[in-house]
């Protein structure tokens, strides 16, 4: 069936809204109708070929809206259902298997080719084919088209709209501190950057008690928001001299247990290890540009310090979106303080706002899909 769809034509180029076919679900697929989606910092890297993603393409991966129709073979989610989509992986390899799905041994192919395992397109214009399945997904449109490995069932009576930043920025911030850190309460930490990932880092040290969440950045609106949200104390990097020597003062002299880094800045990069304590970890979630590399002392990785790479905040969706939910429910996690709405028409004053640090997390939202 016809679809409209924001299309990425060229390197750079604009969201253009356009019509598009898209097929009908085959094995394992599952179509849902749009009730919103989250503009990710991912989304524009990727429209400006950080990543070489293939054109044209629709992107967006942070959908929600409502089951249209299953392919062969899907059980799990039913026509009607109400859901969130996340990234895809294949659910076979050893990763997968072993729970750690983020790590897909295919998970280039699954998120960032455009096309199905077969090379097949899931969508078509009168010009020829247009790539999708953007980790999983293609949510910048009014209907996606989702491998079952991609969609997680959420509550009926959550307001759906919202809910879509659960698939990728929310369990990004929120599993960094809770699954991949593994954050424990009393334990201090400092996550760097103030957008929708870095806020909901903070929001995850809440839910884990941590009692010193020190939020740095160069937003004064964001790093408002990241103390109504929870942080015990902010930095503004602007006017701030030596952010480790305060983050020191913060710790009684000994640095912080665990810090993340949220912007992909190298130098960023080098402040978040540098103000660990010993024995800290620092968790790199912020995405750099391919070639990106950053300088850190060795000395400084002595006395048990680490880094680690943290994808997805190492969630599997339909383990922790529902988690998540019910967090939300229970005003344990209040990630909507963060959403500015847009219409899908708007979506480039949304990619704008959220380039800027206008907005933390703008959400495209749809017809009403319930």
């Amino acid at each position: 069936m016809l679809i409209t769809a924001a299309v990425v034509y060229r390197p750079g180029g604009p969201f253009e809204l356009a019509q598009v076919e898209i097929d009908t679900p085959g094995p394992g697929e599952v179509l849902v109708r749009m009730a919103g989606s989250g503009v990710c910092h991912s989304d524009l890297i990727v429209r400006d070929q950080w990543y070489p993603v293939p054109l044209p393409v629709v992107l967006g991966h942070e959908g929600a809206g409502v089951v249209e129709a299953v392919g062969e073979g899907v059980s799990r989610v039913a026509v009607g259902d109400h859901v969130v989509l996340s990234y895809g992986f294949c659910g076979t390899c050893r990763h997968c298997v072993t729970g750690a799905p983020a790590y897909c041994a295919d998970f280039i192919p699954r998120n960032f080719a455009g096309t199905r395992p077969d090379g097949s397109t899931t969508l078509r214009s009168a010009e020829g084919p247009v790539h999708g399945l953007f980790f999983g997904q293609s949510s910048f449109a009014t209907y996606a088209l989702a491998r079952l490995a991609s969609v997680t069932k959420v509550p009926a009576d959550l307001p759906l709209h919202l809910l879509g930043p659960l698939g990728c920025a929310v369990q990004t911030g929120v599993g960094s501190v809770l699954h991949a850190l593994r954050c424990g309460a009393g334990s201090s930490i400092a996550v760097f950057g103030a957008g929708s990932v870095g806020c909901s880092a903070v929001l995850g040290a809440v839910v884990a008690g941590c009692t010193t969440i020190v939020a740095l950045g160069r937003n004064p609106a964001r790093l408002r928001l990241a103390g109504e949200l929870g942080a015990t104390h902010v930095i503004d990097l602007r006017s701030t001299p030596d952010p480790v020597a305060s983050l020191r003062d913060l710790t009684g002299g000994t640095g912080v247990d665990y810090s993340i880094e949220a912007t992909g800045v190298p130098h960023v990069l080098r402040m978040a290890v540098d103000a660990l304590h010993t024995r800290g970890v620092c968790g790199l979630v912020g995405a750099a540009a391919p070639g990106t590399e950053a300088a850190l002392e060795m000395s400084g990785l002595m006395f048990g310090r680490q880094v680690r790479g943290i994808v997805e905040g190492d969630s599997v969706p339909q383990c922790t979106i529902p988690v998540l939910a019910e967090l939300y429910r229970g005003g344990r996690l209040p990630f909507d303080r963060m959403i500015a709405r847009y219409p899908f028409h708007r979506i480039n004053e949304a990619a704008h706002d959220a380039a800027t640090g206008k907005c933390v997390k703008p959400v495209l939202t749809f017809e009403e899909a319930a």
